[in-house]
């Protein structure tokens, strides 16, 4: 039987009627996108959809696959999708920091940029990372997608994270100042590389550090043992000459005595008495 509104022909009326009002839903939908992203926005979310579209279930379900499968979206976790730019089509999805503020909002968390990805705000990026490094006082699953790759880095004392606002394409997000960043280059080691990695980024980020900004975020870190790993790596890539404050902190600390690395299980003889630090390997990394 043929419909009267097209010239297709289909089984029933009533199945070619639906395929009509999914392709005008789709439409709808690509409109919408369309408009969000000339008002600067590149995130939407389903339960908005639904109100703004007026669509439900399975209709939503199947105009948010449609666009998905044509690129124009990217799901990124259970009703939160990002919208890719016709200049970002290739390359899959937008930079994460033009969507991180909104994907932190949707998901309810406290958040900065930290890490590698803050020393990159700085200049310190060794090599280009594969992922955003974002720390989170809660565990928050981690997003890996084909082209888009968040690692959340459960700190749960980051109340008291020294950040600063920076400016993106959509507006400003919270990167960790570079003094706090070089204490979480030491806390977060082990997910981007260990002490060898850690050794080469803080020197690059070296050159963004102030030594009387460095004690204050000292103050405000309360595991004397990164403190101490900081100040010895700073002094060993030749930058002792941000260290005299931090050192004063970390000796009214009275800090215990520490291994340099902590993955390593062998405890070398030598200890450096200025930082109280065991030092049971050197870094190996590109000075």
């Amino acid at each position: 039987m043929a419909c009267a509104r097209c010239p297709y022909w289909t089984y029933s009326v009533q199945l070619c009627y639906y395929q009509h009002i999914m392709r005008r839903k789709a439409i709808s939908l690509s409109r919408w996108v369309d408009d969000l992203e000339q008002r600067g926005r590149y995130t939407l979310d389903y339960e908005e959809a639904e109100r703004t579209l007026g669509l439900h279930g399975a209709t939503l379900h199947k105009a948010l696959q449609r666009a998905t499968s044509q690129g124009r979206v990217l799901r990124l976790r259970r009703g939160f999708y990002v919208i890719v730019p016709l200049e970002y089509r290739t390359a899959g999805a937008a930079p994460t920091e033009w969507f991180i503020d909104d994907l932190m909002r949707y998901l309810g968390t406290p958040y900065y940029i930290g890490c590698l990805s803050a020393a990159a705000w700085y200049g310190a990026a060794h090599q280009r990372i594969q992922e955003t490094q974002v720390v989170v006082p809660h565990h928050v699953r981690n997003i890996e997608t084909y082209v888009v790759r968040v690692r959340f880095l459960r700190f749960a004392a980051m109340a008291g994270a020294q950040t600063q606002r920076m400016r993106t394409h959509t507006g400003d997000v919270p990167v960790s100042t570079p003094e706090w960043t070089a204490i979480d280059l030491i806390r977060f080691q082990r997910h981007y590389g260990g002490l060898d990695a850690a050794a080469t980024v803080l020197k690059e980020l070296a050159e963004r550090l102030d030594a009387d900004r460095l004690a204050a975020a000292a103050a405000a870190e309360p595991t004397s043992a990164y403190l101490q790993r900081v100040g010895w790596l700073l002094d060993y890539v030749g930058k002792g000459d941000l260290t005299g404050p931090l050192h004063a902190h970390v000796v009214k600390r009275n800090p215990s005595l520490t291994p340099l690395d902590v993955s390593l299980k062998r405890r070398g003889e030598h200890r450096d008495t200025r930082w109280s630090v065991v030092v049971n390997g050197l870094p190996e990394a590109d000075l």
